[in-house]
């Protein structure tokens, strides 16, 4: 994966968050607030923190702002000055810039001003967990659409040993898997296999992530509790 530089402009929860996970992922950041308890907070974890007004186009631009790949505007609790920084970042050339949204209407503004991507973290962190409680064996779940949706299921104590054609969990239920899961302890993550064929093996304590329609994932998550 090729190292890209990103601004990330706010340094809230979400914006350190987002920070620090770049940071982790091998990413040249540049992590940008008004605050100097947020700015001293992730002094050590990014790669570098600026204490300015982002709403200053002179600042934006000493602090580097301009030759980034990409620009995180995470200023969500005001709006204006959202859509100021926004403005300001374009300006300066930036052509991908994500920004956080707080309301539906400051998110289609975010968009007629050419935002690449926005994002409501509170909204899709209330779709996930409206989904867990709906689908309790869920322990991921990312909506594709209205209809579709991907999400992870540990496999059941009855899939161990048995191949993906075996299993069938597209005959049965018309969901695809896309990937099995693997964890070990003697590694931090799991071992993902991507794309896995027909002859592939489950193991016990696998997580299976599946591609399917939502009520076609619901059928799968009846019979989980039926198994319990």
């Amino acid at each position: 994966m090729a190292k890209r530089t990103f601004a990330v402009i706010g340094l809230g929860r979400f914006g350190a968050a987002m920070a620090t996970t770049l940071s982790q992922l091998g990413h040249e950041v540049i992590g940008i607030d008004g605050s100097d308890d947020r700015v001293n907070a992730l002094a050590d974890q990014v790669s570098h923190t600026v204490k300015l007004d982002a709403t200053d186009e002179r600042s934006l631009r000493a602090a580097g702002i301009k030759d980034v790949d990409v620009a995180v505007v995470s200023i969500g609790e005001n709006i204006e000055a959202s859509l100021l920084v926004v403005t300001l970042v374009k300006e300066l050339g930036i052509q991908n810039i994500v920004a956080k949204a707080v309301t539906p209407l400051h998110g289609r503004i975010l968009e007629k001003l050419g935002v690449t991507r926005v994002v409501f973290p509170e909204r899709e962190t209330a779709i996930r967990l409206a989904h867990s409680l709906v689908m309790p064996n869920v322990l991921d779940y990312i909506e594709l659409s209205s209809e579709y949706s991907i999400v992870d299921v540990p496999a059941p104590a009855d899939f161990a040993g048995k191949t993906l054609k075996d299993i069938g969990l597209r005959s049965r239920f018309g969901l695809t898997t896309i990937a099995i899961k693997r964890y070990s302890k003697t590694t931090d993550g799991p071992a993902t296999n991507i794309a896995p064929g027909p002859d592939d093996v489950v193991q016990a304590g696998d997580v299976l992530s599946l591609l399917g329609s939502n009520e076609r994932l619901g059928q799968l998550d009846r019979m989980l509790k039926a198994k319990k």
